[in-house]
């Protein structure tokens, strides 16, 4: 790493004893504490996130990743008989997934993952079993594609019984598999994809959502596929090239239309979570940029008469590395977790409360607004990461 890198991350560097994070959520979601911040002012107070309706108006449009947490680690043996972890990432053909390995794997080596109330240690029977053959490896790197023995409309089926839910590496989490599924997904998870939760969400309830709607605030539901990168640390890479890992995204062509309809009568975009924010700023298209650099707008994207915003619809991909000093288009309001020091999310909400998006010059993290309120946060015993508290950032 460059001298220059490290500075990067000593600037986005703030000291969390390891006590603060929280390794379970609380019984009931909505109790969790809201700390909401004012980009514009460096103001904040402290709430609860049952309290969340109280905040929003009939001006306001809350957009929900609706994606849902798959049992993406696979627990096994090889055929050579040693232990094997697969964590699946994306999937690259019908019956065919990119994985990460534990230990390194030959092509054409074969895997054999039992059902979860089977023991690797038992006597078994191999036919009960989901099956694997490497198909391509990486020698830089645990990447590896496999191929599993059942067909797509079952394949579901067998992750679903053989996978475990696999939470992020900070977190010590001792519940049962099925307590996991339950706590680490959000009330209103839909579609089937991510490896990791869309944790902003996971505070909602369906009668918090209730008061909300009844308040007259427009929810929409859009999806983007955790993947575990999101859990990756920074590399000097990443910096140099600005782009982080790459995930897949679809939104409507109804929702893009009312998004695009709602910014232009000037109410305000509350993204729930960075993932929903990564892909509205991935998605949306600003015309006056398309005027003046003289290139069409893409077929598929929603505009409406007004033309102020256009959104890309359909299977997107987005790569975005969002710090300071990106210049938000499309989200007006964010509601997150707590990120973890030096890491790209941290990055983006410094970004989101920073110049150009707010009157503050980004220096340093510890001395910005938002990094008071993290120490404020840190002061008064807020629980941090994936199962902590939240952020309305204004």
């Amino acid at each position: 790493m460059t001298a220059d890198f490290n500075q990067v991350l000593s600037d986005f560097h703030y000291p969390l004893a390891k006590e603060k994070i929280a390794h379970q959520p609380l019984a009931k979601r909505e109790q969790s504490r809201l700390l909401v911040f004012n980009r514009q002012t460096g103001k904040f107070s402290d709430r609860h996130f049952f309290e969340l309706s109280e905040l929003l108006n009939a001006n306001d449009v809350l957009v929900l990743n609706e994606t849902k947490v798959f049992p993406a680690r696979l627990l096994g043996k090889k055929d050579t008989g040693g232990k094997v972890e697969l964590l699946l990432l994306k999937k690259t053909a019908a019956n065919a997934w990119q994985a990460i390995s534990k230990p390194a794997l030959k092509i054409n080596q074969r895997l054999y993952f039992p059902p979860r109330n089977l023991l690797l240690d038992e006597d078994y029977d191999l036919a009960d079993f989901l099956q694997a053959r490497v198909l391509k490896n990486q020698e830089t790197s645990a990447l590896v594609e496999v191929e599993f023995n059942y067909a797509a409309d079952k394949l579901w089926q067998a992750i679903e019984r053989t996978g475990y839910t696999p939470l992020p590496p900070y977190i010590r989490n001792q519940q049962s598999e099925d307590l996991r599924r339950s706590e680490y997904q959000t009330t209103f998870a839909k579609n089937i994809g991510s490896a990791a939760a869309p944790t902003a969400g996971l505070h909602f309830t369906d009668e918090l959502l209730k008061k909300i709607a009844d308040r007259g605030v427009q929810i929409e539901k859009i999806d983007l596929a955790v993947g575990l990168g999101t859990f990756a640390k920074l590399t000097q890479e990443n910096w140099q090239n600005q782009r982080l890992h790459e995930e897949h995204y679809q939104i409507q062509e109804a929702v893009a239309d009312r998004l695009s309809q709602a910014k232009a009568a000037g109410k305000r975009l509350i993204a729930v979570g960075t993932t929903s924010l990564r892909a509205l700023e991935s998605a949306v298209i600003n015309p006056k940029i398309i005027k003046k650099n003289k290139s069409e707008v893409p077929k598929n994207s929603q505009k409406n008469q007004k033309n102020d915003l256009l959104f890309k619809t359909g299977q997107q991909s987005t790569n975005i590395f969002i710090k300071p000093p990106y210049q938000f288009q499309a989200v007006d309001a964010l509601i997150t977790n707590f990120h973890l020091p030096a890491s790209s999310l941290l990055m983006l909400v410094t970004a989101f409360s920073t110049q150009p998006n707010s009157p503050f010059v980004f220096k340093n993290f510890l001395r910005s607004p938002i990094g008071q309120a993290y120490q404020h946060a840190i002061n008064n015993d807020y629980r941090f990461f994936s199962f902590g508290d939240a952020m309305l950032i204004l």
